[in-house]
């Protein structure tokens, strides 16, 4: 038979063609994961390309920007290193994020000395529109040049006005012309650098330096010069460095919804492990007859392994056209930061590239490889004499009761659980999921022969065939068994953790948000502020029984990381509880000790930072020692923040302006009518953003649910993908016994007697597919809670179970197993029962 390569492709192609519904099934469940998987590779790559060539278009030709805190450093800075001899060309830049009355995102402006900047970056020197010749007009105050995708974000022209705020006053610009920079997410504004510094308070100041370095000049050896002239808190960093910071706000987001692309193909590949073991058991005769016939067992095992590729390929290609449709809906609506929030006002598009598509494609095709392996290799080992004879279907499924694989595989998880992170991304934690599903998978056979084995024989003729059924076969119930296992488990592991970040939210927002009512100078952007004035007009307000104030600002302490935020608000050191969420007890420094901070969990990963350290860090241009006093719960600032009292603030840096209030109201004072005396007495009444703590906690919830999104839908995909299994698994099944119905409707057993038998089968299944899912998703939700989401994210969360959404899915499932083994169990029913018999005589 070796010689005969074209009979192997005519059994092939029979076979396929005699299930269609169930080569279907295959085919879709890996098109589902690949196309998942190319999507949200796609989505991402895009929005970073599109974020990080706009990133680039900033620095020009520059080899290095220093860069400093967002409140700024000293511009004394500049000449000292534009008079360095490795520096070629230097440009000063003053950046804010100008906040727009009416819009609710802010506008980057840059102040630029054109001079400077026409030798490093080109791009920023703007064109004057017709009218604007005069060279003056890069000079004039009032002038600012806009981007094109700024105009038409703004629907303005060259000549109208650009209105910013300032404090809590407006400043209107004259729009004189455009920028020669036309990426289409390149929103920004650029004029005089003295006139930025001017008309925004930031005399004096720098928040970043482009340097045009020598040709031939060491990067290195010059980085390290540069550390011993730079103040605290300034850091010098190549375009590569901010490109990698960019990458790095959303990666975690991004791996994580790749792993749950992965899933939905873990998912596939299991359905076609499932559907061509219970296939194989069907055609067990068929295929010992062909070995008897000659047939080598290198040849049946490619037979089999060729059915799987067949699918694989096909689901593969299938999933690659599907995956670009959806990556280009989810650039269209949901962004390219899925949700995550990461990339405002980004809308890439998307572009293909055959090496990554045949990457994605190779994915499916080796799912389907790896379902079809065990199956394969059990037909090919099957002796052809024993596996002729009828009732042989249970013989391989025996060798899957040992259970030293399964405890191995769940041991080596357990054991993962352990390890730390790999470059900042829990590798191991998702390993261990991995193997904690594995092992229950292959956990299912003994299961199900332990469980299955230990049931009372039923009452009636129906319920008493159904135990049997399942008691002498628990191989093939392991099956289906195993799909209902693999669906519920991950939709309650996945259940758990949502509900729980999302309890550890709110009780986070409680703890965050005491007073009644929030005043913001600006909702975007860092121009708006309160100034000495304003700050007393709020707390003299009538009907304010306290007022606490509070400033945010950026500093950055790692080049390869994204900025760390300082927060300065009122903080008793007695009890820090009252306004931060403590993890753990908080430390009273002691009289000789430097003032306290309290850091958010992510300094304590990333900066090794715990309580009672004493640690200096750069403030107003200097490094000043603290004392770590705790660790405090922050879901707001992935990559870190640090909280200080405010009066320590005020006295350490000099700065007074404050973004934020809190107020506490009088007894019998209502809210409506405070808000319209606030906005009779502040000046810019239109500017300023007034909400009570219940809206700002439903605007931080749909946010919550909205960076969900794509991973509920990726979770019910898989769940989907999964209930296929156990529909397919089922129709195998009834398909594998149409013997058994036929000997059964001979005996005088009606359809609707095998219906009834067929459905109790599917409920016990699925209830005991319940169960164990349960287990099995408890344990992988406790690894999502307290080894992945803190390796991730940097932030902890304390467990709750979503006891009403489970009761209400567990019963669905089970029902939907019940109905699921009665539809598949309807077809083979409808042959003869003659028919049926016949084939084992």
């Amino acid at each position: 038979m070796r010689t005969f390569p074209p009979l192997l492709q005519v059994l092939l192609a029979g076979e396929l063609r005699a299930h269609v519904g169930r080569v279907l099934v295959n085919v879709v469940a890996v098109a589902i994961g690949v196309a998942m998987g190319y999507a949200v590779y796609l989505t991402n790559r895009a929005a970073l390309t599109e974020f990080s060539q706009a990133t680039r278009s900033l620095t020009g030709q520059g080899d290095l920007e220093i860069r400093g805190p967002s409140s700024g450093f000293d511009e004394a800075l500049y000449p000292r290193l534009a008079r360095l001899p490795q520096v070629a060309a230097a440009s000063p830049v003053v950046e804010v994020e100008a906040h727009l009355p009416a819009r609710h995102e802010a506008l980057k402006l840059l102040g630029i000395d054109a001079f400077r900047a026409s030798a490093v970056n080109p791009g920023l020197i703007g064109r004057p529109a017709p009218g604007q010749r005069d060279n003056l007009v890069y000079l004039d105050p009032s002038a600012v040049f806009l981007s094109p995708a700024a105009l038409a974000w703004l629907k303005l022209k060259p000549g109208d006005t650009l209105t910013v705020q300032v404090g809590l006053a407006t400043l209107a610009l004259r729009i004189v012309g455009t920028l020669p920079v036309t990426h289409e997410a390149l929103r920004l504004g650029v004029m005089d650098i003295a006139a930025a510094q001017w008309r925004f308070g930031r005399l004096g100041l720098l928040q970043s330096i482009n340097l045009k370095l020598q040709p031939g000049v060491d990067m290195k050896a010059f980085r390290q010069i540069l550390l011993s002239m730079l103040p605290a808190g300034v850091v010098a960093v190549t375009p590569e460095d901010s490109q990698r910071i960019t990458s790095n706000l959303s990666r975690a987001y991004r791996v994580n919804l790749d792993v749950l692309a992965l899933v939905a193909l873990l998912t596939g590949a299991f359905l076609v492990f499932s559907t061509q073991a219970l296939s194989v058991i069907r055609r067990r005769a068929q295929l010992a007859l062909l070995r008897a016939l000659g047939m080598t067992r290198g040849s049946l095992l490619r037979l089999v392994l060729a059915e799987g590729v067949a699918q694989g390929l096909a689901g593969a290609l299938l999933g690659i056209a599907l995956g670009w449709v959806i990556a280009a809906g989810l650039l269209r609506y949901a962004g390219g930061d899925l949700g995550g929030g990461y990339f405002p006002g980004i809308r890439p598009t998307v572009h293909f590239d055959a090496v990554i598509a045949l990457a994605f494609a190779s994915l499916g095709v080796v799912a389907a490889l790896l379902g079809s392996v065990v199956p394969a290799w059990e037909a090919s080992r099957a002796q052809p004499a024993q596996a002729l004879k009828a009732g042989d279907e249970e013989t391989p499924l025996a060798r899957l009761r040992s259970p030293w694989p399964a405890l191995a595989a769940m041991a080596a998880g357990m054991a993962l659980t352990q390890a730390g992170p790999v470059a900042g991304l829990p590798i191991f934690g998702y390993a261990a999921v991995g193997l904690l599903l594995v092992g229950a998978i292959l956990w299912m056979p003994r299961l199900a022969y332990w469980a299955l084995g230990v049931l009372p024989p039923g009452r009636g003729a129906v319920s008493h065939l159904a135990l049997a059924q399942l008691a002498r076969a628990p191989g093939r119930a392991a099956m289906g068994l195993a799909g209902i296992l693999a669906s519920f488990s991950l939709m309650a592991a996945m259940a758990i953790m949502v509900t729980s970040f999302r309890v550890s939210f709110e009780q986070w927002l409680d703890t965050v948000l005491p007073a009644q009512l929030y005043v913001r100078a600006s909702d975007s952007g860092d121009t708006g502020y309160f100034s000495d004035a304003d700050q007393q007009i709020i707390a003299a307000t009538p009907g304010i029984a306290r007022a606490e104030f509070m400033r945010t600002n950026q500093i950055l302490l790692d080049p390869r990381l994204p900025p760390v935020a300082w927060i300065a608000k009122p903080i008793d050191r007695r009890h820090p509880e009252a306004r931060l969420a403590l993890v753990g007890a908080s430390i009273t420094p002691r009289a000789n000790d430097p003032p306290p901070i309290w850091v958010s969990e992510a300094m304590k990963d990333l900066y090794r930072m715990h309580p009672g350290q004493h640690v200096s860090l750069p403030l107003a241009g200097h490094l000043v020692p603290f004392t770590v006093a705790g660790i405090w719960r922050d879901y707001a600032r992935q990559y870190g923040a640090i909280a200080i009292d405010l009066d320590d603030y005020r006295r350490l840096s000099n700065d007074r302006r404050i973004t934020d209030a809190a107020l506490w109201l009088a007894p019998q004072v209502h809210t409506a009518q405070l808000v319209q005396s606030l906005r009779q007495r502040l000046p810019g009444p239109s500017h300023i953003e007034i909400k009570d703590s219940g809206e700002i906690r439903s605007t931080a919830l749909r946010v919550f649910d909205r960076s969900f999104a794509v991973t509920y839908l990726l979770e019910g995909i898989a769940i989907a993908i999964g209930l296929f299994g156990v529909g397919a698994s089922f129709s195998m099944q009834a398909s594998a016994r149409s013997r058994e119905f036929g000997v059964l409707r001979y005996l005088g057993a009606t359809r609707r007697q095998i219906g009834a038998m067929l459905a109790l089968e599917g409920a016990w299944l699925g209830l005991l597919g319940v169960a164990a899912g349960l287990v099995l998703g408890l344990g992988i939700a406790l690894i999502l809670i307290y080894v992945v989401n803190p390796q991730s994210f940097h932030w902890t969360m304390s467990l709750h179970m979503p006891w009403i959404l489970l009761a209400a899915v567990a019963p669905a499932l089970v029902a939907s197993a019940s109905l699921a083994a009665l539809a598949s169990g309807r077809q083979a029913m409808s042959a003869g029962a003659v028919r049926a018999v016949r084939e084992d005589w």
